[in-house]
């Protein structure tokens, strides 16, 4: 098979071979399997998934107030007091749409942490699209969560543009999988979030560190913005990170889920949300697909799947042999989407529609 590092796009089969999950496989054989549909409120509500962290022992960021009743807008600057810095965000929101960050405050104009200046009447709008259900999951009526801003930790300051980034976890029958870190960009505002430009790093399950690279479908090495190797860096408190990971996995009794972190200044890792439909682009990032590591889950006895027993896993998981696949080494290049006429196929390129 001709090497995926000498081409732009790799054919549907060669994906298959390099154990590439593709969204409908992901859809049918891991989520509807594994994540029973009355449970996913637990993780679709925000306010239901802090619930259960406080329960469980896990750090979250403090909520200052939630807003159900459009009355309660207007009583909004009494409620947040001499606040100058808070995070705004529908309860029930996807994707990182409906956030808006708050790092500065001169009387009733608030600023942004890229410097854009959201006056009250502006703000005060906002929380009423949220609670008539603008971004919310199924256009439904929701609440606006008001809670605190994480300061960033030292440890990520160079790799981030004015945002926090924070961890996903893929888990699968409660044990962790797949990590990566990903990093806010000019792009997207400074929200670590892939989906509006962010970019992300891999991160080994074992040591913490981070390596690979993807942002806007393209495999990088490097922040788009500043320059700085997105690869090498230690994640701090990454083994604390992982047992909230898992603990969190535990209460929801759900199979397959993503959870994000931010590591706080002086709380380190908090759990920002849990997620029944994590994203696959964590498989660019990593430079090798999912599924080898969810087919091992599979083929354990479910005592191997309990209490400090998953910790022997990660080793195996995260092992140099996933990593040397058939994906094989891929430079820094574009990778959109790319079709190739020939024999009545097409090709696509290794970060297309699988991902």
């Amino acid at each position: 098979m001709k090497s995926l590092s000498r081409r732009l796009f790799a054919w549907p089969s060669e994906l298959r071979e390099s154990g590439i999950l593709g969204i409908n496989q992901r859809n049918l054989a891991f989520i509807q399997e594994s994540n029973p549909r009355e449970l996913y409120p637990r993780v679709d509500d925000k306010t239901i998934t802090k619930t259960i962290c406080h329960a469980a022992g896990i750090p979250v960021p403090e909520t200052y107030c939630v807003i159900e009743k459009y009355g309660d807008i207007n009583r909004f600057l009494e409620i947040i007091g001499e606040r100058s810095q808070f995070v705004v965000k529908p309860s029930t929101g996807a994707a990182g749409r409906g956030i808006i960050v708050i790092s500065n405050r001169n009387g009733t104009d608030f600023e942004t942490p890229g410097g854009r200046v959201v006056a009250w009447p502006d703000l005060r709008y906002h929380l009423s699209t949220i609670l008539s259900g603008l971004y919310s999951l199924g256009a439904q009526t929701d609440k606006a969560i008001i809670e605190q801003r994480i300061i960033i930790h030292p440890a990520l300051e160079r790799i981030a543009v004015g945002g926090t980034p924070d961890v996903r976890i893929i888990l699968y029958r409660h044990v962790p999988v797949m990590a990566m870190v990903r990093l806010p960009t000019v792009q997207s505002q400074g929200r670590a979030n892939l989906h509006q430009g962010a970019a992300a790093a891999a991160v080994h399950l074992v040591t913490g560190r981070t390596f690979g690279g993807v942002a806007n479908n393209r495999i990088i090495q490097r922040h788009p913005d500043t320059g700085e190797l997105i690869g090498g860096l230690e994640i701090p408190e990454w083994r604390s990170l992982l047992a909230s990971a898992m603990r969190l996995s535990d209460a929801l009794d759900m199979g397959y889920i993503g959870v994000d972190f931010v590591i706080d200044a002086q709380q380190g890792p908090v759990v920002l949300e849990a997620n029944a439909r994590p994203g696959l682009a964590i498989q660019v990032a990593h430079r090798t697909g999912l599924l080898p590591r969810l087919k091992l889950i599979e083929s354990l006895p479910p005592e191997a799947l309990i209490g400090d027993r998953r910790w022997d896993l990660l080793p195996q998981l995260a092992g140099e042999e996933w990593g040397k696949r058939a994906v094989g080494r891929v430079e820094e290049r574009n990778i959109k989407r790319t079709e190739v006429q020939g024999a009545g196929a097409k090709g696509y390129c290794f970060a297309a529609s699988p991902l």
